[in-house]
């Protein structure tokens, strides 16, 4: 039996990171075998690329060679980790899957969708996730919370608010059309609060 695949989206600040701890923990403590990954990464040539897109640069990068590399580490990564993980009956957790190149490079980069869509397709070969929870809050509360961290930005986060404003609209808007698979969930209530939203359809996907 195959698993199921879970990715987590949203912009800088959002707090991914704490909710998809308290995601593998509670599908663990109901006996579910966890496979926790990210993107761009998750292979050893994955993280290399990861390197190469995060690291800040004086000489830039043009935003087709992103979105190619982007699809570059997420082929590896469908092929050595994600798809082999589902085939075992594991879950798969990803931070951030492809709903992200939609947001980073079509809407903050303004990539054409078609564009994008192509590359997709040709790269998923089908493949997408069962659930996407999206992580949402006000960009200035999550560049807020950016700041908070004190560590050094990386060539994403580095990004004026503008640029954050249109990936969180593309978030909304393909959340807007695919209601059934990407959750939106207010990142900006208490964390006990949003932990009671994951843990309901967590459950809807372990009763179905």
């Amino acid at each position: 039996m195959n698993g199921k695949f879970i990715s987590i989206e949203g912009i800088e600040g959002a707090g991914k990171s704490t909710q998809l701890s308290f995601i593998r923990d509670f599908l663990e403590q109901q006996g579910i075998t966890v496979r926790v990954t990210r993107e761009p990464g998750g292979t050893e040539l994955g993280e290399q690329i990861r390197q190469l897109l995060l690291t800040p640069r004086d000489t830039g990068m043009s935003h087709d060679a992103e979105l190619l590399l982007m699809f570059a580490a997420r082929a590896e990564h469908i092929e050595q980790v994600i798809k082999p993980a589902l085939a075992r009956g594991e879950w798969v957790l990803c931070d951030r899957f492809v709903d992200a190149t939609f947001a980073y490079q079509g809407g903050g980069r303004g990539i054409e969708r078609a564009r994008i869509e192509a590359i997709s397709d040709w790269t998923l070969k089908g493949l997408q996730t069962d659930i996407t929870f999206l992580f949402d809050l006000p960009v200035e509360q999550g560049q807020a919370r950016v700041i908070k961290r004190q560590q050094e930005k990386d060539r994403f986060e580095q990004e004026k608010a503008a640029f954050f404003q249109l990936i969180r609209d593309c978030y909304l808007e393909r959340a807007a059309s695919e209601p059934s698979r990407i959750k939106v969930i207010d990142s900006s209530r208490d964390i006990a609060a949003i932990q009671d939203q994951l843990k309901a359809i967590l459950a809807e996907m372990l009763a179905a």
